[in-house]
């Protein structure tokens, strides 16, 4: 069985408040950009080895296979039902550090491809409850439809918005050799009154040339200063006629929002 786990983007990233469990309550729209892809091959193991084995091809990550999101999907549902050992083959695409969301995607996809392949019959919220246990973001790849989240990202509403038919289309780039941990973009990340911000289900609907005053990313102020290279890179985005652009995430991503004809 191959799938091929897609990237999101933060339209809009507010961070709103700091929790008493040390994470920060957020405000996002989550969009998935199902044009960026990794490839994530199961198939059944062929040994008689317990465990799942994975194979990590594409861009080199720098965590012990062991320890990737797909076998962390595994060991999850083996715990609650017993399921057999797989073979994993990931090619990786989609950048780490990125902002894009990679890592919880082929987590979210490994999770639905094991419910298909073992007919486990977990509704969808089942498995997003699965998915909140690697990742915030990990739920949103279970509907994969654009959402607005709230709390650490994992409290989803749907919003029916899509780019294709405002005849829009989304650009994502990165620039060589960007990477930003979540640890330092969170370092500098200044907290701003809610009451203060437009409400982001309600600014995507207004015409697009606002959305440089609407549509904020928080972690621009506090991930630009250092990372000269990103904020250049959205700069250029508008110089090639972007109708809006944008870091994704706590970057290093930046996506631009074109018309199709462009």
């Amino acid at each position: 069985m191959i799938t091929h786990p897609n990237c999101k983007i933060n339209l809009g990233l507010h961070v709103v408040g700091k929790r008493p469990d040390g994470y920060h309550d957020l405000e996002t729209i989550f969009i998935p950009v199902h044009d960026f892809c990794d490839e994530l091959e199961i198939t059944p193991a062929t040994t008689n080895s317990p465990f799942p084995t994975i194979i990590q091809e594409g861009i080199a990550l720098d965590n012990n296979p062991d320890d990737n999101l797909c076998m962390k999907a595994w060991q999850l549902l083996n715990n609650a039902f017993s399921i057999p050992p797989v073979q994993m083959r990931l090619k990786k695409n989609i950048p780490f550090g990125a902002g894009l969301g990679g890592g919880s995607s082929d987590a979210a996809f490994t999770i639905k491809m094991l419910n298909e392949m073992f007919s486990l019959n977990l509704t969808a919220e089942a498995m997003e409850s699965y998915a909140a246990r690697i990742g915030a973001d990990c739920p949103f790849f279970i509907g994969n439809q654009t959402a607005y989240a709230t709390g650490i990202g994992d409290e989803l509403t749907p919003v029916d918005f899509d780019f294709q038919k405002l005849g829009l289309k989304v650009v994502v780039e990165l620039p060589e050799g960007e990477h930003v941990s979540t640890r330092e973009a969170y370092a500098n990340i200044r907290i701003k009154d809610r009451k203060s911000r437009p409400d982001l289900r309600e600014a995507i609907f207004r015409p697009i040339a606002e959305w440089r005053d609407l549509v904020i990313n928080d972690f621009e102020d506090s991930v630009f200063p250092a990372h000269s290279a990103i904020a250049a890179l959205k700069e250029d985005m508008y110089n090639r006629g972007a109708c809006y652009a944008s870091m994704t995430g706590s970057g290093a991503a930046v996506f631009g929002v074109f018309k199709i004809n462009q």
